[in-house]
């Protein structure tokens, strides 16, 4: 049975200034599983400070975490280690079906290229990256694809979601203020977004939401038609009923405030928090640490 919870004030307070700091501009400034990630920079070294996470993606049984300075996967201990060379700042980070990566955001400080990333992706699991489309014009902070490709990303400096169904021709689609959006498995039409007043809605692939309405949520996914889950400001993750039309309080993430959430399946997820990336082989109702991160200063 569902259980219902009143929406706190404060809850909303904070998901109100997380998405005030995710719409304002941004800093412009391994193994896993017993199997090799194939990504590591040569002579990569331990634990790095990461200032902020930004996606969570899998491709195989490797883990890979888009973060304010690159993208990294863990070592046999859990310490994050470099793929490639790019320290760019992915702002936002899916893995395809067919295990392609796509990424926007900004470049690294000192690197050549215009301030907005566009939307780019990797076929080799983030050694190497080419540009696709939007360079100079859209900094996504929030991306996914539907089973048949299409790419929907959010354009947080605009408002906008945009979609294309190549990743290089786009649609603007509806204006709104969100912080993350997750796409139906089953049905590419049928996208949610985490607003301000609660999950928005849309089931004509984006170009209309109806209002966002019951639980605030900070982040969602959709794993699999039976696998939607989202987490709160808070930490407090939740499982999806109806479509996104209700919601039950699963669990609490450890590490405090969460910074990303991707689902892989009905029992499987990630989640980065404060100190590290969760993952859950339960649905949610119990986690381990998969990498340790030491915070550092900067971020959003």
């Amino acid at each position: 049975m569902t259980k219902h919870f009143t929406r706190p004030a404060a809850t909303a307070a904070a998901l109100t200034l997380s998405l005030a700091l995710a719409l304002t501009a941004c800093s412009t400034s391994g193994e896993s599983d017993g199997e090799s990630s194939g990504g590591r920079a040569p002579g990569a070294g331990s634990a790095a400070a990461l200032s902020h996470i930004h996606g969570i993606g899998l491709r195989g049984d490797s883990l890979y975490v888009a973060t304010h300075q690159g993208v990294y996967t863990p070592d046999a201990d859990g310490s994050p280690i470099p793929v490639g060379d790019r320290r760019d700042d992915f702002m936002a980070f899916t893995v395809t079906a067919d295990g392609d990566f796509l990424a926007s955001g900004h470049p690294a400080p000192g690197a050549d290229g215009p301030a907005d990333l566009g939307l780019v992706a990797s076929t080799d699991s983030g050694r190497t990256w080419r540009e696709k489309s939007l360079a100079g014009k859209v900094d996504f902070h929030a991306l996914d694809t539907a089973r048949d490709s299409t790419v929907y990303g959010y354009d947080s400096a605009n408002g906008l979601l945009r979609v294309s169904a190549d990743g290089v021709t786009w649609d603007d689609r509806a204006a709104l203020r969100a912080l993350d959006i997750a796409v139906s498995p089953a049905d590419p039409a049928t996208v949610l977004a985490s607003t301000e007043s609660g999950v928005a809605r849309s089931t004509d692939g984006g170009r209309t939401f109806a209002p966002g309405a019951g639980r605030v949520l900070a982040y969602l996914s959709w794993g699999a038609p039976d696998a939607l889950f989202g987490v709160d400001p808070d930490g407090v993750l939740f499982r999806g009923t109806g479509g996104g039309a209700g919601w039950t309080r699963v669990s609490t993430v450890p590490g405090g405030a969460p910074q990303a959430l991707t689902v892989v399946d009905a029992r499987r997820l990630f989640v980065a928090t404060g100190d590290g990336v969760y993952a859950s082989r339960d649905a949610g109702r119990t986690f381990e640490r998969r990498m340790a991160v030491k915070a550092a200063g900067g971020g959003h």
